[in-house]
Parts: structure tokens; C-alpha cells; sequence
């Protein structure tokens, strides 16, 4: 038995893949302890959750940073801050001489600063120009330089000796090295995405972009083990780490049977009438992913009778609210709050198609196998994907036939009539591809199959033995 040690930069209450992997390192009879941040980022306070035989530690974020920050964007609404430091100081003298000095040389500088950069603040202001997606380079180097790499230290010093440190994307790797450096033991790098291209990551000038790629590639040259969650990440991170041995485990749910009666829990939760057609989008509601793509999908002629649910949470819900209570969409829009993880499968199966319309915007959406496509076949769903290389694998070439459709996702039209092809069907043919989709995901897309990677390479790794 081998003692394992996790790092998430989340607060690891519904991450599935890292909660499974940490299971199924439990299951194989090593102890797994998994460290993220607190759900309040600006928690001070650290916290311990027990989940079956997986230990959760929460180490708060080091909270200096805010300062500093607020001190580039504001520094005139530091005021009340900086008397707090003063006086505080002043009150506990001898021992607050240096919260006394620390207000002093803020406020000193800050009166300078507030020159300088209130004129450009209000301009901005009186031109509309709000910050970009993910805040400024500024902003994110701070982070980055004081939050996620303060946390990593701190991290690291709970985690106390292991065998091995698995460190759950870029964000979280740094804590896993900087544990090993301190403790010895192995390092394992489970890269969920090409980091740097995902999201507002991929919109950071080239420059910065080399530079971490720089200081992943280091940080990864320490790594026994490098994981990650699908075939065309593996082939990328190969060429971007100078690695040869990847080990792939898609984010796949455990097997489900549905019931011999299987309520339809998605119309009711969206106040639909039973049998009318229903498109689920679900998954975080941000951009890039095809949400105004499939709203406009089902204005297309031909699609009256369509109507779409989002389920699921994030920054667009109040666009996706705003935008089931436009006319335009007749009613026929609508958005369900997210379920629990162990409750996602059975909502899911309510659906007659599943779209993901992922956008072409960043590499790591190309190279992507999104959760969904998989919780879709799970649940018995056909699939509207983007036809992109990966997805087409996966639905268009599964061995005894198709799993859905592809589309081009920046085509409302395209999307449209994907779907309309899967409703279209004959019943028969319909309640087949459903089957197919079933058994796919009990065959082959299941997480009985790709924990199995994950357990090999960590019987490799600590001299155990790999199940057979």
C-alpha cells in the first residue's frame, strides 16, 4: 500500500474526475488524501472532509495578495484599510510596530499611485471599457505569482511524507513538486486540458504563454507519471512536454442500468409536456460551448416543435435566463439548475438528443472529449457533437455503428439539422441507437475501464500489483 497525496486547485466538492481517481486509488488499497482550496477563496480557515476512504483536506489561499492587487487597481479604496493598520498598530505598541509601519508605506505610496491612476480609472469608466475575460495580465501574473503558488506551498507543507504527489492540472502540479522537493516520493501530472490554451489562458499574450509553457515543462521533467484524458491531449503533450509515455483515462461515469420504468425526471424539472421533442445541453454555461448556437438551432425552420433545457451552473445563467424569457424563442427555451454528480445520469436520459455544439476558439476545445459525451451515452442519449477529430472517433466511427451525429457547431443550420436527423428517425430506429449508445458506454466508455490505466500505472510506479 502506497501513500498518496492529491492536489486540485478547487475546493473538491464536485470534480468528479479527481474524486473518482482518488476511489479508485482507494479501492486498490492505497491511502489517498486529496488537498484543495476552501469554497470561500478568501477563507482563512482550512477544513477536513472524510469521503468513504478518501481523506479531503482544504488549505485556505494565502490572502496578502488581495492587498496588492487592490493597491494596482484602487489604491484609494485602501483608505479604510490603512487607518485599520495604523491604528491598530499604534494601539498595540511595542509589539504593532510593524502593522504601524506596514499602514504607513501603503498609505505613503498609495497617495502617489491614486494620482496617477484615478484619471485613467475614470476614463475607462466614462468610455465603458470593463476588464478583460479573466482580468488583466496584471491581474492574472498576481494570482498566479501570490495565490496559486501560495497555495502550493502551503499545500505542500500539510501534505506531509507520501509516496507519491499527483498534482491535478498546472494549477495544481506546484504543490506536487515543491512536496516532492521537500519529502522525496514520486510525482504524478494529471493535465486535464492543454492548460494554456483553455479558456481566458489562451487569450495571454504569447510571450507570457512561453514562459509557463517554460516552467510546466520543468516542472513536469520531475513527473514519473504523466496522465491525461484523451488521445489527441496525449499526442499534444508528448510533443509539448517532451515526454513518450502518456497514460489516457477518460472522463468516463461508472456503468448504469437504467430501470426496467425509468421516470422522465428532465420535462417535469423543465415544466414540459411528456413527448414533446427535448435537446439537453449540459455542463458549466460559459462561453465557447454552443449555448447561443443550439438557442438559435431551434429557430430554425423546421424546428417549431423542438424545445431546449440547459442543465447545469455558471457565469452565462443570467444570459441563458434573459434568453429563455425572449419571445423570439417562444417558450421553448429553458434552464434547470444542476443536480448532484450521482443524480446527473438519470436527469440526462430524459433527453432525446444531447448537444455539445463545443466553438473551434481555443486548441484545447479542438482536442477536447468533453464529460458530457460520455455521461450522454451513459444515460443512453444520441449525441450532436462537433465534428472534430476526437468526437468523430468516438461517435461516428464506434465499431457497430453511429452514436449520433456530427455537425459543423458555429452553424445554427448544421446543428439544426443533426438533430432533426435523430428525431426524424423511425421509432425503431431511434429506441436502436439509444441501445447502441447503452451499450457503448457499457462495453468500452465506462470509468470500470479507464480507472484500470490509472491503477497499472500506479502499481508501476510504487511496486504493487496491477489488477488483473
Amino acid at each position: 500500500m502506497a501513500r498518496v497525496v492529491m492536489f486540485v486547485y478547487n475546493d473538491v466538492r464536485t470534480d468528479a474526475r479527481v474524486l473518482r481517481e482518488a476511489a479508485a486509488l482507494a479501492d486498490a488499497g492505497h491511502d489517498v488524501s486529496v488537498i484543495g482550496r476552501p469554497t470561500n477563496p478568501t477563507s482563512r480557515v482550512g477544513e477536513t472532509e472524510q469521503r468513504g476512504s478518501v481523506t479531503i483536506l482544504r488549505v485556505p489561499i494565502p490572502g496578502g495578495w488581495r492587498i496588492l492587487l487592490a493597491f494596482i487597481r484602487h489604491p484609494w479604496r485602501l483608505a479604510r484599510w490603512i487607518a485599520l493598520r495604523i491604528l491598530g498598530g499604534f494601539k498595540t505598541l511595542p509589539g504593532g510596530i510593524g502593522e504601524l509601519l506596514l499602514g504607513v508605506g501603503v498609505g505613503l505610496a498609495a497617495i502617489p499611485w491614486s494620482v496617477v491612476r484615478l484619471p485613467f480609472y475614470l476614463l475607462g469608466r466614462a468610455l465603458g471599457r470593463k476588464p478583460p475575460p479573466g482580468g488583466s495580465l496584471v491581474d492574472w501574473l498576481i494570482r498566479w505569482r501570490w495565490a496559486t503558488l501560495g497555495w502550493a506551498k502551503g499545500a505542500a507543507a500539510a501534505a506531509g511524507p507520501a509516496d507519491v504527489y499527483h498534482g491535478h492540472d498546472l494549477t495544481g502540479l506546484p504543490a506536487a513538486v515543491a512536496a516532492h522537493e521537500h519529502h522525496g516520493g514520486r510525482v504524478v501530472y494529471d493535465s486535464h486540458e492543454i492548460f494554456l490554451e483553455s479558456g481566458t489562458n489562451a487569450t495571454r499574450p504569447r510571450w507570457i504563454k512561453r514562459f509557463f509553457a517554460g516552467l510546466e515543462r520543468g516542472w513536469a521533467a520531475q513527473a514519473s507519471g504523466i496522465v491525461t484524458v484523451n488521445e489527441a491531449l496525449a499526442r499534444e503533450l508528448r510533443t509539448r512536454l517532451g515526454v513518450t509515455d502518456v497514460t489516457v483515462v477518460h472522463n468516463c461515469p461508472p456503468r448504469w442500468t437504467p430501470p426496467a420504468e425509468l421516470a422522465d425526471q428532465l420535462r417535469p424539472a423543465a415544466g414540459i409536456p411528456a413527448g414533446t421533442p427535448l435537446v439537453l445541453y449540459h455542463g458549466g454555461f460559459s462561453a465557447h460551448r454552443g449555448l447561443e448556437q443550439l438557442a438559435e438551432a431551434i429557430l430554425v425552420p423546421g424546428m417549431e416543435d423542438v424545445h431546449a433545457a440547459y442543465l447545469g451552473y455558471g457565469g452565462m445563467r443570467g444570459e441563458l435566463d434573459k434568453m429563455a424569457a425572449d419571445p423570439r424563442y417562444g417558450g421553448r427555451l429553458h434552464v434547470i439548475d444542476a443536480v448532484p454528480p450521482d443524480a446527473l445520469v438519470a436527469m440526462v436520459a430524459g433527453a432525446d438528443v444531447d448537444v455539445m455544439a463545443l466553438q473551434p476558439s481555443t486548441l484545447n476545445h479542438y482536442l477536447s472529449t468533453p464529460n458530457k459525451l460520455f455521461e450522454s451515452l451513459a444515460a443512453g442519449v444520441p449525441v450532436v457533437a462537433s465534428d472534430f477529430p476526437d468526437l468523430r472517433r468516438i461517435v461516428i466511427d464506434n465499431p457497430d455503428g453511429p452514436l449520433g451525429e456530427v455537425c459543423d457547431p458555429g452553424d445554427p443550420a448544421s446543428i439544426a439539422a443533426a438533430i432533426r436527423r435523430l428525431l426524424d428517425a423511425p421509432e425503431e430506429a431511434r429506441l436502436e441507437l439509444r441501445a447502441r449508445c447503452l451499450a457503448a458506454a457499457h462495453e468500452r466508455w465506462n470509468w470500470e475501464h479507464e480507472s484500470a490505466g490509472l491503477v497499472a500505472l500506479y502499481a508501476a510506479l510504487t511496486g504493487g500489483n496491477a489488477p488483473a
